[in-house]
C-alpha cells in the first residue's frame, strides 16, 4: 500500500528589492517537526559552551594560583562588581564610543565603497591607498590619534571609526561589482534613472555582502574600543580591566574579561537578528532555491 503525504501549500507575495518586482513564493506551514528542528539547533549551538563552562568550573575548583582563580570565585566577583556594584557604569562610556565609532565607520565605508564602484577611474587611482590603509594596524595609530585629538573620547571614536571603515568599504565595493550586467541592461531597458538603479538594484543586490562587511567591522570596532580604553583613558571596560591588573586584583580583572565576552556575544547575536530581519527576502529566496 502506498501512502501519499499531502502538504498544504500557501502562496506568499514578497517584494524582491533587487528587481522591484513582486514575486509569489510557495510556502509550506511550519509543523511541530520544524519546531523540534529549531530546538535541536539551539541545543547544538549551546551544548559546547555549557560543557566548557562545566569543565572550567570543576577543573579550577581547587586552583590556588593567583592568576587563575576558581570560576566560582570569578562568578561571585562578577555579581558583586557588574550586577549589584558600580562597574556596570563603565559600560556607558564604552558602548557610546562603540556606537558612534562603528556607525560612523560603517556609513563612511558604504558611501566611499559606492563612490569607488560608481567611478572606476577613482577606484583605480585610490586602490593603492585603500589597501595601504586597510592593512595598516589601527592600534599603531594611537599615538597619532592622541596627538591630533587629545586624550578625550573623540580620539577613541576616531580610531574605532578608522578601523571599521575598511571591511565595510571593501565588501560594499565587491558586492556592487558582483552584480550581473544583465540586470543593468534590464534596468536601462526599463528606463530607470541612475539613482533609481542605485537604490532599487545595486544596494539591494549588494546588501548580503555589505552585511558581511558590517559584521566584520563590528568585530574590529569592539577590539579597538578596548584598545583605546587601555591607553590614556579614565573610564571604560578596557580601563577597568587594565586597572584591575595594575593593582593585582586578578579576580576582578577576569570579571571584566567575562563582561567583555558577554557584550561581544550579545552584540553579535543582535546584529545577526537585525540582518535576518532586514534581508529576510534574501534568505527566503535562497532557501527556496535550495529546496
Amino acid at each position: 500500500m502506498t501512502e501519499t503525504l499531502m502538504l498544504k501549500v500557501t502562496q506568499e507575495r514578497v517584494d524582491d528589492p533587487s528587481t522591484g518586482e513582486t514575486i509569489d513564493l510557495l510556502v509550506t506551514p511550519r509543523s511541530g517537526r520544524g519546531a523540534g528542528a529549531r530546538v535541536r539547533n539551539v541545543l547544538l549551538a549551546i551544548w559546547l559552551p555549557i560543557a566548557l563552562l562545566i569543565i572550567w568550573w570543576f577543573a579550577s575548583a581547587t586552583s590556588t594560583s593567583p592568576f587563575f582563580p576558581p570560576l566560582s570565585r570569578i562568578v561571585e566577583e562578577f555579581w558583586a562588581q557588574w550586577i549589584v556594584g558600580d562597574a556596570k557604569l563603565q559600560l556607558a562610556s564604552s558602548l557610546r564610543n562603540l556606537a558612534f565609532g562603528y556607525l560612523g565607520g560603517g556609513l563612511i565605508g558604504i558611501v566611499f565603497g559606492t563612490l569607488l564602484w560608481r567611478f572606476p577611474p577613482m577606484r583605480r587611482v585610490s586602490n593603492p591607498v585603500v589597501y595601504f590603509l586597510y592593512v595598516l594596524p589601527a592600534p599603531a595609530l594611537l599615538p597619532a590619534m592622541i596627538a591630533l585629538f587629545g586624550i578625550g573620547e573623540l580620539r577613541q571614536i576616531a580610531l574605532i571609526s578608522f578601523g571599521a571603515i575598511w571591511p565595510t568599504l571593501l565588501n560594499t565595493l565587491d558586492g556592487m561589482r558582483g552584480i550581473g550586467q544583465v540586470k543593468f541592461d534590464t534596468a536601462r531597458a526599463m528606463k530607470l534613472s541612475p539613482a533609481r538603479q542605485l537604490f532599487s538594484l545595486v544596494l539591494p543586490g549588494a546588501a548580503p555582502q555589505m552585511a558581511a562587511g558590517l559584521r566584520a567591522s563590528l568585530q574590529t570596532a569592539i577590539i579597538l574600543m578596548v584598545v583605546t580604553e587601555m591607553v590614556a583613558a579614565k573610564q571604560g571596560i578596557g580601563y577597568f580591566i587594565l586597572q584591575a591588573q595594575t593593582v593585582f586584583a586578578i579576580t576582578t580583572m577576569w570579571t571584566g574579561i567575562l563582561a567583555l565576552a558577554i557584550i561581544g556575544t550579545v552584540l553579535n547575536y543582535v546584529f545577526v537578528g537585525v540582518e535576518r530581519l532586514v534581508l529576510r527576502w534574501y534568505y527566503r529566496s535562497r532557501a527556496l532555491s535550495n529546496s
